[in-house]
C-alpha cells in the first residue's frame, strides 16, 4: 500500500541567481498535522510563475521516496530533506512507470487525478544545487508528477493512498514524459496519449503540435518562433539578383534566383530570408533577414526591403546592388507561416508588415482558396502603399476576398473610397464594424505599436479568433521564467576584456561578438549582451531555447536529451566550434 510520507508547503520568495532575481516558490518545507488540500493549492503553499507551475492541473506535485534513495546514490549525496525536489507530497509507492495519467487515488478525505509529469524548469536544478537536474530528471526517467485535486479535504502525513479508478489507454507518467521529451515520438503513442481525458491542456498541445508536425525534422515543443524545419540549404550561398521593383516611395523588392538552372527550393508562405552583406568599406559582415513577399513555389525568392533613413543594411541594398550582382542568402525559415484549413484567413498588416502576409495572399490565390479571406492594411498614405495594384489582383483571383485600407495621413491626392477607406488605423473597433468573421485563423505583422496594440486587442474581443499568429521583425520577446523583470537594454558587447574566440552574430538583433570560454554557453552570451532569449530548463530537455543557427558549427556540453532539428542550435548547453551566425 503506498503511503504519504511527508506534505511539502512553501510560498514564493527572491532568489539570487546569475545577477537577477528568480522569484520561485520551489523551497518547500516538511508540516506535520492535517492540512486542507483545495482545488488550486494546499494551505499554506504557493508558486511563483503561474505560466509554468500551479493551477487546476498542477495543484500537487509528487515525488517517490525510492527516487530520493536512486539520486543520494547517483549524486553522491546524502544531504536531502522532504521537499528537496519541489514536491507538495512525498510518497513511498506511486512509481512513474506504474502510475498512469488519468488514475486516480484517495488519501485522507481528498480524492485527485494524475494530469500530467513534473514541467522540466531550470528551478528544480536551482534548489538542488544541480545545474542538470531538469535533464537528469528525464533522462533517467524519473521525473514525479502533477495531481488535479477532485475532491477536496483534508490530508496527513501517514494516511495512505489508495487508488479509486484506472487512467484510460494505461500510459505510465515515464512513458509520456518520454514521449515529449526524448528521441522518437511514434504517431501511434501519440494518438493514445491525447485520448486520455485527463491529461493537461499544455501538455495535450505538446503532443498535438509534435502530432501535426510535416516530418520529423520539425522543432520540437517550445520551440522559439523563430526556429522551425530544417532548412533547405546549410549556411549562406551566392543567389543572383534579377529584379529590382519600386513598390513605393521607400520600398523596394529584389527577386533572387540560383546561379544555376535549378529552380529554388520552394518557402512556406510567410517565411523569410536572411542576407549576409559584405560592405566595401571593410568591417565585419552586416547581417539582416527580410520577408518573403512572393509566390513560395515560384523558383525564385523576392524580398521587399523599406529603406530606412539611416539603416546600414537597407540603404547598402538599394545603393550598392544592381541587375546581375550577387547576393548571401540564407535559406528560408520562419513559423510564421500560413496553415491549412477551412476557417476564414485575417491578413492584418501595416507598413512593411505587408510582406509574409502578402506571400501568405499568393499561395491562397495559387490554390483559388474558397475561404473566406481579408485583406486589411494601414499605411501613412498612397506614396507609402506597396503593393496596392498586386495585392488587389490576388484579391480578384479568389471567390470570398475583402479589401479594406487605412490611411493614417492621407495625401491630399488620396483618394477615399478608391484608393482608401478610412483615414486613421487599424483598430478592432473598426473591424467590428466591417463585419470581419468570427472564429478566423489570423495572421498579423507590423510595426511595433501595431504588434504591441492589435494582437492582445484582438485577443479579448468578440471577434474572438480561432489562432492569432504575429510575426516580430528585430529580436524576438523574451521568455526567462521566474526572473524578475528589469528595464531591457538594447543589445551591446558584453562587459570586460573581448573574447579571442569564434565570431558569434546574432542576426536579429544587429551584434556581433567574439566567443569567451568564461561563459558555459552560447545562451549566457547572449544574455551577457541583453540579447532577448527564450529558456526554460536550461539542460537541452525542453528545447524552449531552439533557434535557428544559419551558419557555422556548434557542440554540446552537455549533450541535449533530444538533438534539435537540422540547422538549429539549442542555444542553453552549446558552445561554437567556429564562427557562427544564430537567428536571434
Amino acid at each position: 500500500m503506498a503511503t504519504l510520507l511527508s506534505i511539502n508547503v512553501g510560498l514564493p520568495k527572491d532568489v539570487p541567481w546569475h545577477g537577477a532575481t528568480v522569484h520561485t516558490g520551489v523551497w518547500k518545507r516538511s508540516v506535520t498535522g492535517p492540512r486542507t488540500v483545495r482545488r488550486l493549492n494546499i494551505d499554506g503553499d504557493g508558486q511563483g510563475d503561474l505560466q509554468g507551475h500551479g493551477g487546476e492541473h498542477r495543484a500537487v506535485l509528487v515525488y517517490q521516496i525510492d527516487s530520493y534513495r536512486y539520486w543520494q546514490e547517483e549524486l553522491g549525496r546524502d544531504d536531502f530533506v522532504y521537499g528537496q525536489f519541489g514536491e507538495n507530497f512525498t510518497v513511498d509507492g506511486l512509481p512513474d512507470d506504474e502510475v498512469c495519467v488519468g488514475d486516480r487515488y484517495r488519501v485522507g478525505e481528498a480524492v485527485f487525478e494524475v494530469t500530467q509529469p513534473r514541467v522540466t524548469c531550470y528551478r528544480v536544478g536551482l534548489r538542488m544545487n544541480e545545474p542538470r537536474m531538469a535533464a537528469l530528471l528525464v533522462s533517467h526517467r524519473r521525473p514525479g508528477f502533477y495531481f488535479r485535486v477532485i475532491t477536496e479535504g483534508r490530508v496527513e502525513a501517514g494516511d495512505e493512498i489508495v487508488k479509486v479508478a484506472s487512467g484510460p489507454e494505461a500510459m505510465s507518467v515515464a512513458e509520456i514524459d518520454a514521449l515529449l521529451y526524448l528521441p522518437g515520438h511514434p504517431r501511434d503513442r501519440l494518438e493514445r496519449a491525447l485520448r486520455i481525458p485527463a491529461l493537461s491542456e499544455g501538455w495535450r498541445a505538446s503532443l498535438r503540435a509534435l502530432l501535426d508536425r510535416p516530418d520529423d525534422r520539425g522543432a520540437k515543443k517550445g520551440s522559439a518562433g523563430n526556429a522551425g524545419l530544417a532548412p533547405a540549404w546549410p549556411g549562406f550561398r551566392p543567389l543572383r539578383i534579377t529584379r529590382i521593383d519600386a513598390e513605393s516611395r521607400s520600398v523596394f523588392s529584389l527577386t533572387l534566383e540560383a546561379t544555376d538552372p535549378e529552380p529554388l527550393p520552394a518557402a512556406l508562405p510567410g517565411q523569410f530570408l536572411t542576407v549576409r552583406l559584405r560592405p566595401e568599406s571593410g568591417g565585419p559582415p552586416v547581417i539582416r533577414s527580410y520577408s518573403l513577399s512572393g509566390p513560395p513555389d515560384a523558383g525564385r525568392y523576392r524580398i521587399s526591403v523599406k529603406q530606412e533613413p539611416r539603416g546600414v543594411a537597407s540603404t547598402y541594398l538599394r545603393t550598392h546592388l544592381r541587375v546581375g550582382d550577387l547576393l548571401e542568402v540564407a535559406a528560408p525559415r520562419g513559423t510564421f507561416t500560413l496553415e491549412e484549413g477551412e476557417a476564414p484567413v485575417l491578413l492584418l498588416s501595416a507598413g512593411i508588415g505587408a510582406t509574409p502576409v502578402l506571400a501568405m495572399l499568393h499561395a491562397l490565390a495559387a490554390a483559388r482558396s474558397t475561404r473566406e479571406v481579408w485583406w486589411l492594411y494601414g499605411t501613412r498614405d498612397g506614396t507609402e502603399h506597396p503593393f496596392a495594384a498586386e495585392s488587389g489582383g490576388l484579391r480578384a483571383l479568389l471567390p470570398n476576398a475583402h479589401e479594406y485600407v487605412c490611411y493614417s495621413r492621407p495625401a491630399p491626392g488620396d483618394r477615399q473610397g478608391v484608393d482608401y477607406g478610412t483615414a486613421g488605423r487599424l483598430s478592432v473597433e473598426l473591424l467590428g464594424r466591417l463585419g470581419v468573421p468570427h472564429a478566423a485563423d489570423a495572421y498579423l505583422c507590423g510595426p511595433p505599436a501595431f504588434m504591441r496594440d492589435l494582437p492582445p486587442a484582438l485577443v479579448a474581443s468578440e471577434l474572438a479568433p480561432a489562432s492569432v499568429h504575429t510575426e516580430v521583425f528585430g529580436a524576438q520577446a523574451a521568455l526567462t521564467p521566474g526572473v524578475t523583470p528589469v528595464a531591457a537594454r538594447p543589445p551591446h558587447p558584453p562587459l570586460g576584456a573581448p573574447g579571442a574566440g569564434p565570431a558569434v552574430t546574432f542576426a536579429r538583433s544587429g551584434l556581433a561578438v567574439s566567443w569567451n570560454p568564461a561563459y558555459e554557453s552560447l545562451l549566457e552570451l547572449a544574455e551577457a549582451c541583453d540579447v532577448p532569449t527564450r529558456w526554460s530548463c536550461r539542460t537541452g530537455v525542453c528545447h524552449t531555447c531552439e533557434s535557428g543557427l544559419l551558419s557555422g558549427t556548434i557542440g554540446y556540453s552537455p549533450e541535449p536529451v533530444d538533438a534539435p532539428a537540422d540547422g538549429n542550435a539549442l542555444i542553453c548547453c552549446s558552445q561554437p566550434r567556429e564562427d557562427l551566425v544564430l537567428d536571434l
